[in-house]
């Protein structure tokens, strides 16, 4: 199996930034970065989240995490929750 996990301590162009995943309910926070390739970065896109914009965790719901992005509600699973930097 792939080992995709980022050590965000280690890395210090990640300092600073979390992943969406980690965030407390109801506390928005800007994106700051999204890692992935390009077919990711731009499915991503496609609901909404961009670099800049204001993302909130709404909760958690069998592994799936779900955002206020937009004036929209998305779940994401936490995998890909995980490329979603914010800071």
């Amino acid at each position: 199996m792939l080992n995709t996990a980022v050590n965000y301590e280690n890395d210090f162009s990640l300092q600073g930034m979390i992943p969406a995943s980690m965030l407390e309910a109801g506390r928005p926070m800007k994106i700051v970065r999204i890692q992935g390739r390009d077919k990711t970065r731009s499915f991503l896109a496609g609901l909404g989240f961009t670099e800049g914009s204001e993302v909130t965790v709404v909760s958690e719901l069998a592994g799936n995490v779900i955002f206020k992005i937009k004036d929209a509600r998305v779940a994401l699973g936490r995998e890909m929750a995980n490329r979603i930097l914010v800071g």
